[in-house]
Protein backbone atom coordinates (compact mmCIF):
# COMPACT_ATOMS: atom_id res chain seq x y z
CA UNK A 1 0.00 0.00 0.00
CA UNK A 2 2.93 2.31 0.62
CA UNK A 3 3.96 2.03 -3.01
CA UNK A 4 0.62 3.58 -4.02
CA UNK A 5 1.48 6.67 -2.03
CA UNK A 6 4.94 6.77 -3.60
CA UNK A 7 3.36 6.81 -7.04
CA UNK A 8 1.05 9.60 -5.92
CA UNK A 9 4.02 11.61 -4.67
CA UNK A 10 5.80 11.13 -7.96
CA UNK A 11 2.69 12.20 -9.86
CA UNK A 12 2.33 15.30 -7.68
CA UNK A 13 5.99 16.19 -8.27
CA UNK A 14 5.53 15.82 -12.03
CA UNK A 15 2.43 18.03 -11.92
CA UNK A 16 4.32 20.70 -9.99
CA UNK A 17 7.19 20.59 -12.48
CA UNK A 18 4.75 20.91 -15.38
CA UNK A 19 3.05 23.86 -13.68
CA UNK A 20 6.44 25.55 -13.30
CA UNK A 21 7.26 24.97 -16.99
CA UNK A 22 3.84 26.34 -17.99
CA UNK A 23 4.47 29.51 -15.97
CA UNK A 24 7.91 29.91 -17.55
CA UNK A 25 6.42 29.42 -21.01
CA UNK A 26 3.72 32.02 -20.31
CA UNK A 27 6.39 34.53 -19.27
CA UNK A 28 8.31 33.77 -22.45
CA UNK A 29 5.17 34.16 -24.56
CA UNK A 30 4.67 37.67 -23.19
CA UNK A 31 7.92 38.63 -24.94
CA UNK A 32 7.18 36.92 -28.28
CA UNK A 33 5.37 39.06 -30.82
CA UNK A 34 3.24 38.17 -33.82
CA UNK A 35 1.72 40.51 -36.37
CA UNK A 36 -1.49 40.75 -38.33
CA UNK A 37 -1.77 42.98 -41.38
CA UNK A 38 -4.46 44.17 -43.76
CA UNK A 39 -4.69 46.42 -46.77
CA UNK A 40 -1.29 45.44 -48.07
CA UNK A 41 0.33 46.39 -44.77
CA UNK A 42 -1.61 49.64 -44.34
CA UNK A 43 -2.83 48.37 -40.97
CA UNK A 44 -0.60 46.38 -38.63
CA UNK A 45 -1.49 44.91 -35.27
CA UNK A 46 1.15 43.42 -32.99
CA UNK A 47 0.05 40.96 -30.31
CA UNK A 48 2.22 39.03 -27.87
CA UNK A 49 1.99 35.28 -27.27
CA UNK A 50 -0.41 35.87 -24.40
CA UNK A 51 -2.86 37.54 -26.80
CA UNK A 52 -2.24 41.03 -25.45
CA UNK A 53 -2.32 43.80 -28.06
CA UNK A 54 1.01 45.63 -28.06
CA UNK A 55 0.47 48.11 -30.88
CA UNK A 56 -1.71 49.17 -33.79
CA UNK A 57 -0.17 51.04 -36.71
CA UNK A 58 -2.24 52.68 -39.44
CA UNK A 59 -0.67 54.16 -42.54
CA UNK A 60 -1.98 57.67 -43.25
CA UNK A 61 -2.98 56.55 -46.74
CA UNK A 62 -5.53 54.17 -45.17
CA UNK A 63 -7.32 57.02 -43.41
CA UNK A 64 -10.19 58.28 -45.56
CA UNK A 65 -12.83 60.29 -43.67
CA UNK A 66 -15.31 59.25 -46.37
CA UNK A 67 -14.67 55.54 -45.74
CA UNK A 68 -14.44 54.98 -41.99
CA UNK A 69 -16.07 51.56 -42.36
CA UNK A 70 -13.29 50.48 -44.72
CA UNK A 71 -10.66 51.39 -42.14
CA UNK A 72 -12.63 49.61 -39.42
CA UNK A 73 -12.71 46.49 -41.60
CA UNK A 74 -8.93 46.66 -42.12
CA UNK A 75 -8.32 46.99 -38.38
CA UNK A 76 -10.66 44.06 -37.70
CA UNK A 77 -8.91 41.83 -40.25
CA UNK A 78 -5.45 42.71 -38.93
CA UNK A 79 -6.59 42.14 -35.34
CA UNK A 80 -8.05 38.72 -36.18
CA UNK A 81 -4.86 37.68 -37.97
CA UNK A 82 -2.70 38.76 -35.05
CA UNK A 83 -4.87 37.07 -32.41
CA UNK A 84 -5.08 33.87 -34.48
CA UNK A 85 -1.29 33.85 -34.87
CA UNK A 86 -0.93 34.43 -31.14
CA UNK A 87 -3.27 31.54 -30.33
CA UNK A 88 -1.34 29.24 -32.66
CA UNK A 89 1.97 30.28 -31.10
CA UNK A 90 0.59 29.76 -27.59
CA UNK A 91 -0.87 26.38 -28.45
CA UNK A 92 2.37 25.24 -30.10
CA UNK A 93 4.54 26.35 -27.17
CA UNK A 94 2.22 24.97 -24.49
CA UNK A 95 1.97 21.67 -26.35
CA UNK A 96 5.74 21.34 -25.96
CA UNK A 97 5.29 21.62 -22.18
CA UNK A 98 2.24 19.39 -21.83
CA UNK A 99 3.29 16.78 -24.36
CA UNK A 100 0.20 17.51 -26.42
CA UNK A 101 -2.23 16.85 -23.56
CA UNK A 102 -5.29 19.09 -23.62
CA UNK A 103 -5.54 20.23 -20.01
CA UNK A 104 -8.96 21.65 -19.06
CA UNK A 105 -8.93 25.23 -17.82
CA UNK A 106 -5.46 25.99 -19.15
CA UNK A 107 -6.68 28.22 -22.00
CA UNK A 108 -4.85 26.41 -24.81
Amino acid sequence: MASGFGDMGSLLKQAQEMQKRIQETERGLSERMVEGTAGGGAVKVVVNGNQEVQSVTIDKAAVDPEDVEGLEDLVTVAMRQAVDASRELRQREMSKVTGGMNLPGMGF
